[in-house]
This record gives C-alpha cells, sequence and structure tokens, in this order.
C-alpha cells in the first residue's frame, strides 16, 4: 500500500479535527465574559458588523457595486479559453482535447457557467470546491462538480487535509484529494481561504448600512420642496385652497421664473439639502470606492462619478485590471487544475482574445511579425481566421 493509499485509510478512520483546534492561541487560555467577542469567535459565531448588519455573501451581494465586481470579474474570467497544453520533447507545446474543454459535463452547466460560477465561489467565499467526476471505469477524471461553500468544511486528519461536505440531507461525507480539489484564494495558514467579505466585514457593513439608511429616507424621509407657513392658524379648507394656488400658480416648467400672488400672510420656505444629508450621500460615494478598491476593480468600470474615462486612459486602466485582478485569479485556478491534467501538461487561461487590439492594431502587430520572419503569411492568416491565399490552396491540393 503506498503512502497516499494509507493516508486515506487513516483519514476514514481516524477523528476529523478542524483547523482551528490545530493552532492553539494564548487568547484561548484568558477568562472571557458571556459577552466578548473573543468568546463568540471561541464558539465559531461571527458577531455583527459594527454598523449592525449582518454580513453574508447574499446580504453582500445586494449592494450594486459588490454585484457589479464579482460579475464582471467572474463573467470576464469566464470568457477566456481554459486549455490544455502538452509540452513536446522540444520543449514546445501543443493544444490537447481534455475534460476542462467541458468541465461541466454533458448534463452539468456549460464551461462559461461552471468558470463564472467558480470565480464567484472564490470572490464571496475565498475557497472553491469541486468533486471529481470520473468515467463509468474509475479511471480518469470526466468532469468536476462545484460545491457550495458554506456546505464545506476543511479538516486535518493525520496532517492530510479533508474537506467535510453537509448534504442536502444534513448527514456529511468527507472527501480526499482524490476525491475532491480545494482552490483557496488568500490564505493565512495555506489550507482555508481568506473570504473578501469576512476580512474586510466592517466596509462591507457600512455600506449595507447605508443602504438600509437611504431606503428608509426614501420611504418615511421629509422629501417635500418647501413649506409654506403663515402667522394665523388656517383651517383645514383654507390650507387646501391655498395649496392649489401655490400648484396652479408656481409649479410647472412654463410657469419658471412667474409671480405668484396669494390674499394670504404666508411665506414660503424652500426645503434644501443640509450639510448632513450631504454628507451621507458622500459616504455612501465612499463606499463604492472601498469595494471597488477590495475587488481591484476600477472605478469607471463602476460607473462612479469623477472616474476618468478619456482617451487611452480607459485603454491603461483595463489593462491594469487584466493584470493585477484578473491574472492573479485565473492563475490560481489554473495551476490547482494542473494537478488534474496528468505529467507533462498544463491548464492554462487564454488571454489572447481579451488582450487583442483593435482590428488594425492586430493586422499591424501581425505584418511586424511577418516582417521579422517569425511567421510566413499563411500562419499569419491563419491566425486571423483568414482563408489561405490562391497560391497555398493550389500547392496544398497538389501535395494531397
Amino acid at each position: 500500500m503506498n503512502l497516499l493509499a494509507r493516508a486515506r485509510t487513516a483519514w476514514q478512520t481516524a477523528e476529523a479535527v478542524p483547523l482551528g483546534q490545530l493552532f492553539r492561541s494564548e487568547r484561548r487560555s484568558l477568562e472571557l465574559s458571556i459577552g466578548s467577542p473573543e468568546l463568540a469567535e471561541w464558539f465559531g459565531v461571527t458577531p455583527d458588523d459594527a454598523a449592525g448588519e449582518m454580513v453574508t455573501a447574499r446580504t453582500a451581494m445586494a449592494l450594486t457595486a459588490v454585484f457589479r465586481c464579482v460579475s464582471l470579474i467572474a463573467g470576464t474570467a469566464a470568457t477566456l479559453p481554459l486549455k490544455t497544453y502538452r509540452t513536446l520533447p522540444d520543449d514546445t507545446r501543443e493544444r490537447v482535447p481534455s475534460w476542462l474543454d467541458d468541465p461541466g459535463g454533458p448534463d452539468g452547466p456549460t464551461s462559461f457557467e461552471w468558470k463564472e460560477t467558480l470565480f464567484a465561489h472564490l470572490l464571496l467565499h475565498g475557497n472553491a470546491f469541486g468533486l471529481h467526476l470520473y468515467s463509468e471505469a474509475g479511471g480518469a477524471i470526466v468532469g468536476m462538480q462545484l460545491l457550495n461553500p458554506p456546505a464545506c468544511q476543511v479538516l486535518r486528519v493525520n496532517g492530510l487535509k479533508v474537506v467535510r461536505v453537509t448534504l442536502a440531507d444534513g448527514t456529511t461525507r468527507d472527501y480526499g484529494p482524490d476525491d475532491l480539489t480545494h482552490i483557496p484564494a488568500l490564505s493565512m495558514d495555506g489550507d482555508v481561504g481568506l473570504t473578501p467579505i469576512g476580512a474586510t466585514r466592517r466596509a462591507f457593513g457600512t455600506g449595507m448600512a447605508a443602504d438600509r439608511a437611504a431606503a428608509r429616507m426614501f420611504q418615511s424621509g421629509l422629501l417635500m420642496g418647501g413649506l409654506v407657513s403663515g402667522d394665523d392658524t388656517l383651517t383645514e379648507e383654507d390650507a387646501k385652497r391655498v395649496l392649489a394656488d401655490f400648484r396652479a400658480n408656481v409649479t410647472g416648467a412654463h410657469r419658471a421664473g412667474g409671480l405668484a400672488v396669494v390674499n394670504a400672510g404666508l411665506r414660503f420656505t424652500p426645503w434644501t439639502m443640509n450639510s448632513s444629508d450631504a454628507q451621507f450621500l458622500e459616504s455612501r460615494a465612499f463606499q463604492v470606492e472601498e469595494i471597488a478598491r477590495l475587488y481591484g476593480v476600477p472605478k469607471v468600470l463602476l460607473a462612479q462619478d469623477g472616474a476618468s474615462s478619456w482617451g487611452s486612459g480607459i485603454a491603461e486602466l483595463i489593462r491594469g485590471l487584466q493584470r493585477f485582478t484578473l491574472v492573479p485569479w485565473t492563475t490560481r485556478v489554473a495551476e490547482r487544475l494542473t494537478r488534474l491534467t496528468g505529467p507533462t501538461r498544463t491548464a492554462e487561461f487564454d488571454y489572447a482574445g481579451l488582450l487583442a487590439g483593435s482590428p488594425r492594431e492586430q493586422v499591424e502587430s501581425m505584418a511586424l511579425e511577418i516582417d521579422a520572419g517569425l511567421l510566413t503569411v499563411e500562419e499569419g492568416r491563419r491566425i486571423l481566421n483568414r482563408p489561405a491565399t490562391p497560391a497555398a490552396s493550389v500547392e496544398a491540393d497538389s501535395e494531397e
């Protein structure tokens, strides 16, 4: 029995130990009060945010900035072809077919949907879990079923990482590395990824509290245009008559700049936004900037006011999004999937289509490569998806 087989036998029979119990903390020896946050952390209970909001992946997605950041990164990464390459003896590579061409399987999600869901799990939960689907013979992987991260718990059993999955009926089942792939995001212990929402819970909670406050303001706030008051007490009938006179003589675009005469000693006071209301709106805009900073998305892609979109500036921002945001996420996934493709093979996301410039820029770049002898004319035409020249077609027919 090899080492992996012995390890699998060990974790199937041994008692699972949560990772939190493997790393002792000095804080565990302190006397804690019943209301202490440390005590809540001891029992694994996540307290509410300081703004009074319970922050979860679902509630955070109610924020438009979060939804846009997650959908932008996950959706853009999902458009990248996930290819498998084989390294040849001369160190060149050729593309080969593999289960990654359709990872969801014939009855599962499409390739785009599968990749989009995987990246959404990483962006919201900090971890992605995929259950291996094997062929009927049980030899080769033919697909991967993505699991809901909240239903998965990472454990250590005799030094081997095990994922305990809670099934729909409430029962649990443990999976080892042969049966399940775990892709963690940024991690502090190398096993469990940090959830972006959990790591920056205060920023999300503040944004959710501001969103709720805005809803309350529109629901029950004072949003009228002004106040009409007088020295004498008006009866209900007089108040209705004065209001009708104001609406008839003042409101409407065709009466802009006109004068209104009311037969009563009344004063009109416009209702304007005070400084605290203005600061409230500024705080909401700041929360959008905080979320954009967290996910590494330029503000211009969130339609945020004040973000420049002139000239080459927008092109540089998008190039920065590709290099500093998309590439780390796709590299993290590709390296984990490479371990499942077999020896001399690698999984890789193809950025060629995303990085392609305008048609003119593509032709000019191709012409430079042909002039430098890196490509032939026919190779360049194939890359640009153009038919072969007549001479090349005749030559190919004669060779056949």
